[in-house]
């Protein structure tokens, strides 16, 4: 184990040996009236608890990663495959946390793969790029034909209620998304303390994220946007059937809680369920 950087976020230098490389492997298939976990294979400290049905047949799976933090030299990678038929769900207890670097990076690689009439949705709850940080991560979802998604990524930069802003480190962020073997979106973020700080990027404000929907309609952009409203730092659009929906705020459980209410707009469409949040969010 690596306690000393579970509980500190301060650590400037990080030997190489005491870097950590996980690996995580999971497969949901359809079984009867319910999805199960088929597949979990990993390497490293990272896993999964075991599955819950809150709602029936879909499967809420939590990702665990016991060192609670993840430091420059880690390198953790994630890869989810949901077959045909099958509902998935995927989130996380906690906050992810990347600590302060004394120069080398921290990388996280996810793969998402949904076959057809599958769903997958997508809930981390938030990253914490701690002062200091160096993150880069990368997000590629494959959906086959008639397969559904819906995923979201927030991000807190530094701490403002301990004083901390992010006055140095970056966040290079990567989605790219393909439909039936089609390339859909592609597009790479980085965050660095100019583009925290000025008015063409985040302009102070400590959380950012994007939600994406796939498949979305006219009807759910409009639902979005009369959810929006007038309110400021807050914007959805729809690119070939994908809604893309963005905001900044002063904290990222508000910018989360946005996120839930599009959430509940869409899923029914969607994914076919009413919204059913996950237990852990209540913890």
């Amino acid at each position: 184990m690596r306690p000393d950087f579970a509980v500190s976020p301060n650590s400037d230098a990080i030997n190489a040996s005491s870097a950590w490389e996980a690996e995580l492997s999971l497969g949901f298939a359809q079984r009867g009236d319910k999805t199960v976990l088929a597949k979990r294979e990993h390497r490293g400290p990272l896993t999964v608890q075991r599955p819950f049905y809150p709602e029936g047949g879909v499967c809420h799976v939590y990702l665990l990663h016991p060192p609670g933090g993840i430091v420059a030299g880690d390198q953790l990678s994630i890869t989810a495959t949901v077959e045909p038929d099958a509902q998935a769900l995927i989130t996380t207890p906690a906050a992810g946390k990347f600590y302060r670097s004394g120069g080398g990076e921290a990388r996280q690689n996810v793969n998402l793969q949904v076959a057809e009439n599958a769903s997958l949705e997508w809930l981390p709850q938030e990253t914490i790029v701690y002062e200091g940080a160096r993150l880069n991560s990368t997000m590629s979802i494959d959906l086959a034909d008639q397969a559904h998604f819906i995923g979201w990524e927030i991000l807190a930069l530094g701490r403002p209620a301990a004083g901390e802003g992010f006055e140095n480190g970056t966040a290079n962020l990567n989605w790219r998304i393909s439909y039936a073997g089609r390339l859909l979106y592609l597009e790479r973020l980085r965050l660095d303390a100019e583009a925290f700080q000025a008015r063409w990027g985040l302009f102070g404000h400590s959380a950012c994220g994007t939600l994406f929907v796939y498949p979305a309609t006219a009807w759910q952009l409009a639902a979005a946007q009369e959810l929006i409203g007038d309110e400021a730092n807050r914007g959805v659009t729809l690119i070939e059937g994908l809604l893309i929906c963005r905001g900044l705020d002063r904290r990222a459980d508000l910018l989360k809680g946005f996120f839930e209410k599009v959430w509940g707009l869409v899923r029914v469409d969607v994914v076919g369920k009413a919204v059913c949040a996950p237990r852990i969010w209540a913890t």
